[in-house]
């Protein structure tokens, strides 16, 4: 949806996507009248060739419509990097279960069934941008940065400056948890609880040599360190490039 600078202000923005006028009329008074920033179109086409800088926050859409429907339509935004994860409310008169699973298949995250009430439709969109906030935090949580470092917890990947490393499941776990400290040191024993585990038998060694091959990747040496330190006597402390 290509919408330009200044088409939205800051508050959240609903698109709707209505081919009876009188319904997308009524749902752009009634969303307005709600806080929310609402702009109808009569077309999915037309929708989805409005732009702006950023994407909106729920987009309503009838299934029933001349030319591309709801659901190739939600198809298309779930394709799409920049609207996969917009909250999708199909708002259709059908309303039988293989319909309304035809309809969430397609990307659809709540369906609403003609005639509505207008109360009803707002609290679902309420919930949607309750759900959309809750994970876009957990989104944001699930990624650490410090100095040139990047750490994606849930896709399990690692940047160095942009440039992606390679790493073995436990110099993984060893960067996260040193991260998450960071500036702490930490202890060989509190490591190897954490990343071997309560019942780890072995060498203090091992955990020596992981760092030693975690540290080359980042670029490291152990004389001239810009991200683990060590901590005579003690462990490792992550200082995420800071001297």
């Amino acid at each position: 949806m290509k919408m330009t600078a200044g088409d939205f202000p800051v508050n959240e923005k609903i698109v709707i996507v209505e081919d009876d006028e009188s319904i997308r009329m009524l749902l752009e008074v009634d969303l307005s009248s709600n806080g929310y920033v609402a702009k109808g179109f009569d077309s999915a086409a037309k929708a989805l060739e409005y732009r702006t800088e950023e994407p909106p926050h729920v987009v309503i859409m009838d299934i029933m419509m001349d030319g591309m429907n709801g659901v190739e339509a939600a198809r298309a935004m779930r394709s799409s990097n920049k609207l996969k994860s917009v909250p999708i409310i199909m708002l259709t008169a059908k309303d039988t279960e293989l319909d309304k699973i035809i309809g969430l298949d397609a990307g659809a995250d709540d369906y609403v069934t003609k005639p509505f009430s207008v109360l009803e439709l707002c609290a679902r969109v309420r919930a949607q941008l309750r759900r959309s906030a809750l994970s876009n935090q957990e989104a944001r949580e699930s990624v650490i940065e410090s100095g040139g470092i990047r750490l994606d917890v849930n896709l399990r990947e690692v940047f160095n400056d942009g440039e992606p490393l390679q790493l073995t499941f436990k110099e993984f776990e060893l960067l996260k948890y040193l991260m998450e400290n960071k500036n702490r040191a930490v202890s060989r024993e509190e490591l190897l609880c954490r990343i071997w585990g309560d019942d780890y038998c072995g060498e203090t060694r091992t955990l020596d040599i992981h760092i030693g091959t975690l540290r080359q990747k980042l670029g490291d040496t152990a004389d001239n360190s810009s991200y683990i330190k060590t901590v005579r006597g003690l462990g490792y402390r992550f200082i995420g490039g800071d001297k």
